[in-house]
């Protein structure tokens, strides 16, 4: 069997589990077992998914992953998130679409301590979109923001991505990190420019309906007192690690503990949000943890199998550019975000991504911010993108899926044009890395 048909059947089968409605997870192992058999050999084959199995999951760079998302969850069962939107919701008036421009401001902020872009736009959805509806504003001015500041949080650390990212692709997972912090607060700035934009060019969609005014120290106490407490989170992952205090893992450590221990401060932390969370916390590692059992085992197949040098081989003698090749990287990266969840998109196209960047001689930190911002894009390209179904899950039923589409289309416009600034400005994600970590 020729490797064009090797990676033709692999592909092909995996294509028709996930079109049936086969989980991820599933999915794949289920591709594992068969190359075992076919490219492996039999038992021995088998014997070897096992071990690839517990190899992967093992594997001591995922464990910032739980830690992480175990910050979002925490604050989210035990309300500090509520209570940090009600502070920006105090302090920010005066501002064309103020009520999105909050969405996007807590959003930031709960990107830099939460590791669940789901929960924070399930979140905000859940608070702030029937408040925006009841004041007038229209549902595209309402959506919008919302979904596009959740694709935001895959870029600010922490993210649990990121981690995996860093582990399957072998780049340092402390780098990527540190490097996703200046293109997502770019975006965010982005975003509110064109909200503004917006409620400025068409004031029937944002309609100016201004809180009580609060004066003086009750308007800025609550920003303070609830907001900055979870900066300083943020702040002490980053700065452990840009210090060499920490490893990426007792960093996250570290800010799981300091999430839990403001939530006793406030004594908000009850027993029963501590369960929900630590649930939560299994539940969403559980999925993760579950598909990269198949990630190791699926690329050591498709490298036996001859698919994964061949197709490299092919592309590098072809003579294309190096341009060239990248554009249609991450074509490939936005055409599968329309389909496959993101742990998917780096178990298919890692194997061959980056031994193209290797040969190449790209910065793999730069690659790597190009390569969660189409995913980022992923989660909001119609017409599965995650975050799309999230939103439909909060939004009025009488707001049509089409409405949906078009709400989160400038934010996809936006995370375009982010690429190609990074692309033309590679400081832009390496500055920052290079300055803190020296990498």
């Amino acid at each position: 069997m020729t490797w064009w048909q090797s990676l033709l059947m692999l592909f092909g089968l995996l294509s028709v589990l996930l079109l049936v409605g086969l989980p991820a997870g599933f999915a794949f192992l289920a591709i594992n077992l068969v190359g075992a058999v076919v490219y492996l050999g039999g038992e021995a084959g088998s014997m070897q998914v096992v071990r690839n199995g517990v190899a992967s999951l093992t594997n001591f760079s995922l464990t910032p992953i739980p830690f992480f998302i175990l910050m979002g969850e925490v604050l989210f069962h035990t309300g500090l998130a509520m209570k940090a939107i009600d502070a920006f919701d105090r302090a920010i008036r005066g501002v064309p679409g103020r009520l999105a421009v909050v969405a996007i401001v807590a959003g930031t902020v709960f990107s830099a301590i939460s590791g669940s872009t789901v929960a924070t736009t399930a979140l905000l959805g859940g608070l702030l979109l029937p408040e925006m509806l009841r004041r007038g504003y229209h549902p595209r001015l309402a959506m919008g923001p919302i979904m596009g500041i959740g694709g935001v949080d895959m870029l600010v650390p922490p993210s649990a991505l990121t981690v995996l990212l860093g582990s399957l692709a072998s780049i340092s997972i402390s780098g990527l990190l540190v490097a996703g912090v200046v293109p997502g607060l770019l975006m965010a700035v982005m975003f509110i420019g064109w909200i503004v934009f917006t409620a400025k060019r068409r004031p029937e969609w944002a309609p100016v309906a201004e809180r009580e005014p609060v004066e003086g120290w009750e308007r800025w106490r609550p920003l303070v007192v609830h907001v900055t407490p979870l900066v300083m989170i943020f702040l002490l992952v980053i700065v452990a690690m840009s210090a060499g205090w920490a490893t990426p893992t007792e960093s996250a450590a570290l800010g799981a503990l300091a999430t839990i221990l403001v939530c006793l401060l406030y004594r908000s932390l009850t027993w029963a949000a501590l369960v929900k969370a630590l649930m939560g916390t299994t539940a969403i590692s559980g999925v993760i943890l579950f598909i990269i059992l198949g990630a190791t085992t699926f690329s050591q197949i498709l490298s036996f199998s001859g698919a994964t040098n061949g197709l490299v081989s092919m592309i590098q003698g072809s003579g294309l550019p190096g341009w060239a090749v990248l554009g249609g990287m991450i074509a490939i990266l936005l055409l599968l975000g329309c389909f496959v969840d993101q742990v998917s998109m780096m178990l298919i196209t890692l194997p061959f991504f980056m031994p193209l960047v290797l040969h190449f001689g790209w910065d793999p930190l730069w690659f790597g911010v190009i390569y969660l911002i189409c995913m980022q894009l992923g989660l909001l390209t119609p017409p599965f993108g995650m975050l799309l179904f999230t939103m439909r899950s909060v939004a009025p039923k009488e707001i049509p899926t089409s409405e949906i589409f078009a709400a989160v289309t400038p934010y996809v416009v936006m995370g375009v044009l982010m690429i190609a600034l990074v692309l033309a400005v590679p400081e832009v994600a390496t500055g920052l890395p290079q300055w803190l970590l020296g990498k």
